[in-house]
């Protein structure tokens, strides 16, 4: 591995998605071993009722089109992209708890678990990130 890339996804726009999956991808496919960690808004971007219809933010409504023509991948095309480049993904087990989620309501492959489940990846990451 080329290094450790650890990533902390706590908003959940179309914007912070699409954020968080071009790093963790380009990151995974330049032989970095990636984890996200999902909390808060964050858990979003791998509900499996919200993952796939996440909205532009008010006023930017006429990027879609420039989604569209750029070619850009869908999230859950991202999510995939990510999963087959084995990215980690940790959802915060604290989140879930207080949102009254389990975790059957996201997407398959998660793992879930706290701070300290990610921080012990975290420990010793080359790239920080949050988003």
């Amino acid at each position: 591995m080329a290094g450790k890339t650890a990533i902390i996804a706590s908003n959940g726009s179309l914007f912070d998605a699409y954020k968080v999956y071009n790093i963790a991808t380009a990151a995974a496919a330049s032989d970095h071993e990636v984890a996200i960690f999902f909390t808060f808004e964050g858990l979003n971007l791998i509900n499996k009722e919200a993952y796939g219809q996440l909205a532009l933010p008010e006023g930017k409504e006429q990027l879609a089109e420039g989604f569209k023509n750029a070619n850009v991948p869908a999230i859950p095309e991202l999510v995939e992209m990510a999963q087959e480049l084995d990215v980690k993904f940790i959802g915060c087990q604290m989140t879930m708890d207080v949102m009254g989620f389990e975790k059957d309501a996201f997407i398959d492959g998660i793992d879930v678990g706290g701070a300290v489940t990610f921080l012990d990846f975290a420990k010793d990451a080359d790239v920080t990130l949050t988003f």
